[in-house]
């Protein structure tokens, strides 16, 4: 009977930290403040999903710098989410002042927010690659599927602008 009661009392624990992890939108700032990303209500806002040893996430820089310029001014808040692990073990892993270098060299002006271990805001937006964009509407809901699969040759500028437009 103990042994029922444990299994029912793990499994239980296992369902809450899962649904915990699964509805996680406060990720941290490289500065440590904490954002709440499905919280900028009124806003549209665009999460650029990348990682600092990515050499296409310099490309996607590239794409959400012109995409912050051409919505300056208007209701549309960006964010890049570094998935670069925090666990210096992991071969994936990025100091957080290596992801401000990144940063810096691709002129990224908006703010980085880390998801530590890399993984919970691809399962959160069902991401299935990196670097994706995802798209949340003025209520903090995840609009359409994630645009992923960055080919250097296309501009993915064009479908996330006409995303965010039908959205304004």
């Amino acid at each position: 009977m103990k042994t029922i009661k444990s299994f029912i009392s793990i499994s239980a624990l296992t369902v809450i930290l899962s649904v915990a992890a699964f509805s996680q939108t406060v990720l941290t700032s490289l500065d440590g403040s904490r954002v709440d990303v499905e919280a900028q209500t009124g806003k549209v806002v665009v999460l650029a999903v990348g990682a600092a040893w990515l050499p296409l996430s310099s490309k996607q820089a590239d794409y959400t710098n012109a995409l912050i310029k051409k919505y300056a001014g208007k209701n549309v808040v960006f964010y890049f989410v570094a998935t670069d692990s925090a666990n210096a073990k992991s071969q994936n892993f990025r100091s957080t002042e290596d992801i401000r270098k990144f940063a810096f060299t691709n002129k990224l002006s908006i703010p980085i927010l880390r998801d530590p271990d890399g993984t919970a805001t691809l399962k959160k937006y069902e991401i299935d690659q990196v670097p994706s964009f995802v798209i949340l509407n003025k209520n903090g809901d995840r609009v359409g599927e994630p645009f992923g699969g960055i080919d250097p040759k296309y501009d993915i500028t064009i479908p996330i602008s006409k995303a965010i437009d039908r959205l304004l």
